[in-house]
């Protein structure tokens, strides 16, 4: 039997997996075109951005761009670390308050029994259906009436509710056997310790993957600093860099913009690679063996 898995599936290279490598290699390296443009793209001189026809690798590498970025940061009166600080506290926030809410409001919807829960989760459900834009009036009542206009509380509440990511928890939670929390009920534990040593262990793929997802809604998020937020001060990294081409020359904008979207794009790229093997696990990996 350990044989015929071996064949299938063999634990070192083996020549019968050089048709997935001749169809997977190409597919990767055409997928990673975007990002080597990104990288490349935020190093070219000024002769190469404005090259026809336009390259695609750099030829005479520069920091040129960041220099100009950081120049203009500062000619503006505030410093880009204000705007960077401003994005760290309020993603950094919104991802754990976020990821909290979400599974705890899971583990409610997939686990306990009360009244008028299939009527919350369908709430859930057609909240997926709504863009941004279309709650926007909306969100900004809401936020004047409370009166957290011009403050943090105007970039982190209206983006703690993620119905993606409570909708991706819960599937996860749905997969965990009654039985093994009949089994913890009977040892003796109560709903808070099986939520925090039986159902987080076991749904982390689900966690990693909704943090992505939170994290690139946060971070790449424009809309909070451009309509609750009128202090320059308290905006966001993702605001300036959007007004950096509009603010300046177009020959030096071209550069900022492109140093400008290889800032944005790094803390997104980072924190794939370090949760992308939690993403990539299945519950069988996750402790239900």
């Amino acid at each position: 039997m350990s044989l015929q898995i071996d064949r299938v599936n063999p634990s070192r290279f083996d020549k019968s997996q050089m048709k997935f490598y001749i169809y997977l290699i190409p597919l990767a390296i055409f997928m990673a075109l975007p990002i080597i443009f990104i990288f490349c793209h935020a190093f070219k001189p000024m002769d190469e951005l404005f090259a026809f026809p336009p390259k695609f690798f750099v030829s005479r590498p520069t920091f040129d761009n960041f220099t100009n970025l950081f120049a203009q940061s500062n000619d503006s009166g505030i410093p880009l670390s204000r705007y960077v600080f401003n994005s760290v506290v309020v993603t950094g926030v919104v991802v754990l308050l976020s990821i909290l809410i979400s599974s705890m409001a899971g583990f409610a919807l997939s686990k306990m029994r009360f009244k008028s829960k299939g009527a919350l989760l369908e709430i859930n459900n057609v909240a997926l259906m709504f863009v941004p834009v279309a709650v926007m009036i909306p969100r900004y009542l809401v936020i004047d009436t409370v009166g957290i206009s011009d403050t943090y509380f105007a970039h982190i509440l209206p983006t703690l509710a993620m119905p993606v990511g409570l909708f991706l928890i819960k599937q996860f939670m749905d997969q965990i056997p009654d039985e093994l929390i009949e089994a913890a009920t009977i040892d003796g534990a109560n709903e808070f310790q099986i939520y925090r040593k039986i159902i987080l262990p076991i749904v982390r793929p689900a966690l990693a993957t909704a943090a992505i997802l939170v994290f690139q809604q946060v971070w790449n998020n424009i809309e909070s600093s451009n309509l609750f937020v009128t202090s320059e001060s308290l905006r966001t990294l993702a605001f300036y860099m959007n007004t950096l081409a509009s603010t300046t020359n177009v020959v030096a904008g071209q550069g900022i913009a492109a140093a400008a979207s290889l800032i944005m794009f790094l803390p997104n790229l980072i924190l794939f690679i370090l949760l992308q093997s939690k993403v990539m696990n299945t519950m069988a990996h996750s402790g239900l063996k």
